[in-house]
């Protein structure tokens, strides 16, 4: 294998992570960010990021001297052979992907990057974004590639070095089959394609999974108006290969740092091509429902009338992050329906595993300990699939609550144990 020289300008989830893979594949990486004190503290090998692995790969990588941080993009490109770019490119106006991160690297290093180098767009970014960076750039000596991330947060070191597919697109074919070999050792299926496509293919990816969670939530209800259970719905479902039993969980609503903003971006783009997408715009209204129907339900919980006053009735929500098994809280289903509690005058106290008590989330108060949130409560709300919640001490919890209710907005309790305890339990498409 050809060990390369990579510059990767951003050290959030997608560029540390392909930063310290690259390195643990051979490479030798340098990446970059804006924040002094966040190089300094990586340079030192401690990662802020909740993310399994991640820093033992950092680790590892300062120590072989296959990896080092610097500040700024333009100390990073100087001999680079390879640039990514993995900067924010978070929801702009109307839905839009606001690009002026990756513009501002372009700008800065334009003159400074080795001709014969390839910079590789891979945040996610709309269709034509390639073309675009290329007119930045003015350089006809140094070529644009497309090879979008396809990582989970909580997995995506697994994700990176375990992928179900490259995915490379460029209008010059050595310039992506220089990038595609970068990842030579992983041995995965690679899509070779122009620019275009290749930018497409992250948001449809995650604008089907998104559809595919708002159909398992339309179900859900479904199956509670018809008498049906929904594990048992989705466990049929998923045997058929050509459905899968991945992304067929319910829940509160998707969010996270991908979906929402891909979904619209996605949707942006359909419409300035004059493509009415109503499936796609069916999928986040469906999603937004979804919120309004977990308020529903606590509602009924507690006060056993849909439409009950939920004035300072106290609530002890059970996780905050968007999913387990990471500390994100951007767009986050769980704080999003705990605003609409709020709103409808309910008190919150709040628990997750990855939160720290006295966190400011404005309209949550955040605690230590799950049996702090469920002191004087007048229901439990389980609204991110934190395993941890499943052996907590329910009967413990049943002595510290003021009403005995549960509602489980992800299904991940075992009512039988819950009711055992003494609770009431309320999940999602079941009787």
């Amino acid at each position: 294998m050809f060990v390369r020289r990579i510059a990767v300008v951003g050290t959030g989830y997608v560029g540390l992570t392909t930063g310290a893979c690259l390195a643990s594949l051979g490479h030798r990486v340098v990446c970059a960010d804006v924040d002094q004190a966040k190089v300094e503290r990586l340079s030192r090998g401690e990662v802020d990021i909740l993310e399994p692995k991640l820093a033992d790969l950092v680790g590892e990588g300062i120590a072989s001297g296959r990896l080092s941080f610097v500040l700024g993009a333009s100390a990073a490109v100087a001999d680079a052979e390879v640039v990514f770019l993995c900067v924010p490119t978070p929801m702009g106006v109307g839905g839009v992907a606001d690009l002026q991160a990756v513009e501002s690297v372009v700008d800065e290093t334009r003159d400074l990057l080795p001709s014969g180098c390839v910079i590789v767009n891979k945040s996610t970014v709309p269709v034509g974004t390639s073309i675009r960076t290329a007119e930045l750039l003015r350089r006809d000596d140094v070529a644009v590639v497309s090879n979008p991330e396809f990582l989970r947060e909580g997995s995506a070191v697994h994700d990176f070095l375990n992928p179900d597919r490259i995915v490379v697109g460029c209008d010059q074919q050595d310039a992506a089959e220089r990038v595609a070999a970068l990842y030579a050792r992983l041995g995965a299926p690679t899509v070779l394609t122009d620019a275009a496509s290749a930018e497409l293919v992250k948001y449809a990816a995650n604008c089907f999974l998104a559809m595919k969670l708002s159909y398992v939530n339309a179900v859900a209800e479904l199956c509670e108006r018809l008498g049906a259970n929904i594990t048992d719905v989705t466990e049929g479902m998923g045997y058929d290969k050509r459905i899968g039993q991945a992304f067929l969980s319910p829940g509160p609503g998707w969010g996270g740092s991908c979906l929402p903003k891909d979904t619209h971006a996605m949707l942006q783009a359909a419409d300035a091509a004059d493509f009415e997408f109503r499936l796609l715009r069916a999928t986040i209204d469906t999603n937004e429902r979804q919120r309004t129907r977990m308020v529903e339900k606590v509602r009924l919980a507690v006060t056993g009338k849909r439409g009950g006053s939920l004035s300072h009735v106290r609530l002890g929500l059970l996780g905050l992050t968007f999913k387990a098994g990471t500390d994100d809280l951007r767009d986050s289903p769980a704080l999003a329906v705990a605003a609409l509690l709020k709103q409808a005058g309910a008190d919150l106290v709040g628990y997750d595993p990855a939160l720290a008590g006295g966190t400011d989330l404005g309209h949550v108060s955040v605690v230590d300990d799950p049996y702090q949130a469920a002191k004087d409560v007048d229901a439990l709300v389980v609204l991110t699939e934190w395993p941890d919640f499943r052996s907590l001490d329910w009967a413990r919890l049943a002595e510290a609550v003021r009403q005995p209710v549960v509602v489980d907005t992800r299904n991940l309790l075992d009512p039988d144990v819950i009711r055992r305890a003494g609770f009431t339990c309320t999940s999602l498409g079941r009787r």
